[in-house]
């Protein structure tokens, strides 16, 4: 605690924040030292749930935003009816709300079940095309799509990341750049209304660089202390957002 102190006192770097490939000094939480909320009502954030879906994709982003204080409202959503939903590693979820773009400000989709094309996950809801496509109807001004891990893969296969900077789990990336997105060594990469990151435990950068993006450096501040998590690795953002 004493070096976050220091870090946001001196708006020292807490994590690597590339702005279209030049490195630029960040306060603690990746956030550029004049970076300003963007928003009073709360964040409206709906993560997208499937069978075979990782935990840690989708709780990580979910522990963010719960822990804002109100500055969020966050919901588990699935494109197919509401009920019981079966995790990757076998955790159960409940998922309450259906599918509804239009009322959410960002879309989170997590990855899960890459490693076994025949099982539940990723490569299912592709084949499905269900999810895909709803992805795909989906992007409107105002809206971020994002996703953790190789929930990017399913980003590609509704065509969100072609010619666009991205990145997935490191075992996906040669796909997901073979299908034609721009793939950056990164934990995240901001293109603006797509914001991708990497492996598994990416989902609290995730979290945490768009609460910071779209809310503000103070706010993502007293998450980070909420959670007792300082965040690592790079950012890479296609613009400036100072």
């Amino acid at each position: 605690m004493e070096r976050r102190r220091f870090l946001h006192g001196t708006t020292a770097a807490g994590a690597a924040v590339v702005a279209g490939g030049a490195l630029t000094a960040t306060a603690v939480g990746g956030a550029p030292a004049s970076a300003a909320p963007r928003r009073t009502a709360p964040l409206r954030v709906d993560i997208v749930m499937f069978d075979g879906v990782e935990e840690l994709d989708c709780v990580a982003p979910h522990s963010v935003f719960v822990n804002g204080q109100g500055r969020a409202e966050v919901r588990y959503v699935t494109v197919g009816r509401p009920g019981p939903i079966r995790s990757a590693h076998g955790v159960g979820f409940q998922v309450e709300h259906r599918w509804s773009p239009e009322k959410a400000d960002v879309i989170v989709v997590p990855g899960g079940g890459y490693v076994r094309p025949e099982g539940a996950g990723v490569w299912a809801e592709i084949k499905r095309g269900v999810l895909p496509r709803a992805l795909a109807a989906a992007s409107r001004e105002g809206l971020t799509i994002s996703s953790v891990c190789t929930g990017a893969m399913l980003l590609s296969a509704a065509g969100l990341t072609k010619d666009r900077f991205c990145t997935t789990h490191q075992l996906a990336k040669a796909e997901l750049e073979a299908q034609g997105g721009l793939v950056k060594n990164a934990h995240v990469v901001d293109d603006g209304d797509l914001v991708t990151a990497g492996g598994v435990s990416s989902g609290l950068e995730l979290g945490l660089w768009l609460f910071k993006r779209e809310i503000g450096s103070d706010a993502v501040l007293q998450v980070e202390e909420i959670l007792e998590y300082e965040p690592r690795g790079t950012v890479w953002t296609a613009h400036s957002s100072s």
